[in-house]
Parts: C-alpha cells; structure tokens; sequence
C-alpha cells in the first residue's frame, strides 16, 4: 500500500499539469493584439505629422500632353522606393504620395521624366527640374547592395528631392545616370559613398 501511495500522487500530478489556463492564455493574445494596434496607430499618427510638416510641398506635376509622342530616350520597369529631401538619407517625404512604394515604369524623353505608379499617384518630373542622378545604396532606411539603387534628384518648388528607384534589371542604372546627366549638363555622377549621409543619419 505504500508503494502505490507515491505513485497516486505522481499520476495526479501528471493529471493536473495538462489543464490549461485558458483565462489567462486569451488574455495574453488580446494584450498582444491591443499592443500590435497601438504601434501600428503610433506609425499612421507620425505619418499624418509628417505629412503635415511637408503640407507646403505643391502638387505634383502631372505628365504633359502630347507627352507620348516624344522620342523616348530610356525606359526603366522596376520599383519606386522613396523620396527624402536631396542630401538626407532618412528624411522621407510623404506629402501627396510620396512615402508610398510601389511599382513603377519610368519614361524619359526631352521635355523630362514620366513616372507612372500602379496603386499609387503618378508624377512628372519636368526636364529643367532634373538636376543630377547617381548610384547609392541607401534611402530613407531602406539599404541595398552596393549601387543598387538610382538616385534621381530634382527641384520641386523650394525643396530639392531625391527619388529612389530600382530597376528589375540593375545593369540598366549606369545608362539612366548617364542620359539624365547629358540632359542635364551636369557632369556624370556615377556613385555616392553613403557612409557620409549614413552617418549624418545616426548623428539625427
């Protein structure tokens, strides 16, 4: 009798450990949901503030017409990552759809440069607002490898911005900064070192 005592006990203890504590399982996941909700709500109120600040920014240009019977000079299929003011790496504008990402096909011919966004507003970038394009790796937090991204910077109103966008073919981003650049007359900017603007970032 004093042998089957222990093990009594052992298997009601084994018995007892599978109950789950349903109460207190339910409300961890709705505490996690509720605290999912609040960043994500932190997120679109920084975003409504920004946009806010940038509520000078005029509206986009739209794409000229007639613009489709000019000779095309390059066209690009690829994505549209971001926009921040030209020379800061991590300081995104979001003002009239500009902090969206989203597909892109771009079209540069004489008169400038088209920018058609599925999902998204497109814009048109006028040839004398074109000022430079390069190759970098890094934009409003995004970083890619080396190069791996074009860098087209403009002038819109008083604010001077640089747009990124990736090619699905990577090899066609030297031929963009060199058409842009004799469009521009502006000498040809191959590649910028981002540690200088990446540490200008930390520092902010």
């Amino acid at each position: 009798m004093t042998t089957l005592t222990p093990l009594y006990h052992l298997a009601a203890e084994q018995k007892s450990a599978e109950v789950t504590d349903w109460a207190a399982r339910i409300a961890w996941v709705i505490g996690l949901f509720v605290f999912i909700a609040f960043v994500y709500w932190l997120m679109r109120q920084g975003w409504k503030w920004r946009a806010s600040l940038q509520s000078d920014l005029p509206e986009l240009p739209a794409t000229p017409e007639g613009f489709a019977d000019d000779e095309t000079l390059l066209t690009l299929q690829g994505r549209y990552h971001a926009s921040t003011t030209a020379g800061q790496w991590l300081d995104r504008i979001v003002a009239h759809g500009l902090g969206t990402r989203s597909r892109t096909e771009l079209t540069l011919t004489a008169r400038g440069l088209d920018v058609v966004r599925p999902g998204a507003a497109d814009f048109f970038i006028p040839a004398d607002a074109l000022r430079e394009a390069r190759l970098d790796k890094a934009l409003a937090g995004k970083v890619l490898p080396e190069g791996g991204l074009l860098i087209i910077t403009w002038a819109h109103g008083e604010t001077l911005i640089d747009s990124g966008f990736r090619s699905d073919h990577a090899a066609e981003h030297q031929a963009w900064v060199d058409a842009v650049s004799r469009l521009t007359g502006a000498p040809a900017a191959t590649e910028l070192t981002t540690t200088t603007t990446t540490t200008e970032g930390t520092a902010r």
